[in-house]
Protein backbone atom coordinates (compact mmCIF):
# COMPACT_ATOMS: atom_id res chain seq x y z
CA UNK A 1 0.00 0.00 0.00
CA UNK A 2 1.38 3.37 -1.00
CA UNK A 3 1.82 5.91 1.75
CA UNK A 4 1.72 8.87 -0.60
CA UNK A 5 -0.47 9.31 -3.62
CA UNK A 6 0.98 10.73 -6.78
CA UNK A 7 -0.48 14.16 -7.49
CA UNK A 8 -2.39 14.31 -10.75
CA UNK A 9 -0.86 16.84 -13.09
CA UNK A 10 -3.20 18.90 -15.19
CA UNK A 11 -2.81 19.66 -18.83
CA UNK A 12 -1.99 23.24 -19.79
CA UNK A 13 -5.16 25.15 -20.51
CA UNK A 14 -7.39 23.04 -18.27
CA UNK A 15 -9.31 25.12 -15.76
CA UNK A 16 -11.23 23.92 -12.72
CA UNK A 17 -13.53 25.46 -10.13
CA UNK A 18 -12.73 24.40 -6.57
CA UNK A 19 -15.89 23.97 -4.49
CA UNK A 20 -13.92 23.86 -1.23
CA UNK A 21 -12.11 27.18 -1.73
CA UNK A 22 -14.55 28.87 -4.14
CA UNK A 23 -11.82 29.74 -6.61
CA UNK A 24 -10.68 29.01 -10.14
CA UNK A 25 -7.45 27.06 -10.60
CA UNK A 26 -5.41 26.03 -13.59
CA UNK A 27 -4.78 22.33 -13.39
CA UNK A 28 -6.25 20.08 -10.71
CA UNK A 29 -4.78 21.50 -7.49
CA UNK A 30 -7.57 20.21 -5.25
CA UNK A 31 -8.98 16.66 -5.01
CA UNK A 32 -11.51 15.59 -7.64
CA UNK A 33 -14.33 15.43 -5.07
CA UNK A 34 -13.93 19.17 -4.49
CA UNK A 35 -13.77 20.47 -8.04
CA UNK A 36 -15.79 20.96 -11.20
CA UNK A 37 -14.22 20.79 -14.64
CA UNK A 38 -12.16 20.74 -16.67
CA UNK A 39 -13.21 23.85 -18.53
CA UNK A 40 -11.61 25.26 -21.65
CA UNK A 41 -11.04 28.74 -20.25
CA UNK A 42 -10.76 30.67 -17.01
CA UNK A 43 -14.05 32.45 -17.80
CA UNK A 44 -15.93 29.16 -18.20
CA UNK A 45 -14.56 27.93 -14.86
CA UNK A 46 -15.55 31.21 -13.16
CA UNK A 47 -19.13 30.63 -14.30
CA UNK A 48 -19.22 27.00 -13.14
CA UNK A 49 -21.69 27.57 -10.30
CA UNK A 50 -23.98 29.70 -12.48
CA UNK A 51 -23.91 27.04 -15.21
CA UNK A 52 -24.71 24.31 -12.67
CA UNK A 53 -27.58 26.37 -11.26
CA UNK A 54 -29.02 26.96 -14.75
CA UNK A 55 -28.77 23.27 -15.60
CA UNK A 56 -30.40 22.25 -12.32
CA UNK A 57 -33.30 24.62 -12.98
CA UNK A 58 -33.72 23.21 -16.50
CA UNK A 59 -33.79 19.68 -15.10
CA UNK A 60 -36.24 20.55 -12.32
CA UNK A 61 -38.69 22.12 -14.78
CA UNK A 62 -38.31 19.57 -17.59
CA UNK A 63 -41.58 17.63 -17.90
CA UNK A 64 -39.76 14.60 -19.30
CA UNK A 65 -38.26 13.97 -15.85
CA UNK A 66 -41.52 14.20 -13.91
CA UNK A 67 -44.25 11.62 -14.34
CA UNK A 68 -47.92 12.41 -13.77
CA UNK A 69 -48.06 10.40 -10.52
CA UNK A 70 -45.44 12.65 -8.95
CA UNK A 71 -47.53 15.71 -9.87
CA UNK A 72 -50.70 14.14 -8.43
CA UNK A 73 -52.40 13.82 -11.80
CA UNK A 74 -54.55 10.87 -12.81
CA UNK A 75 -54.26 9.22 -16.21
Amino acid sequence: MALFKKKTAGKPGEWFYCLEHGKVEEGPDCPGKDRMGPYGSREEAQGAMRTAQERNLEWETDPRWHDSAARGEDD
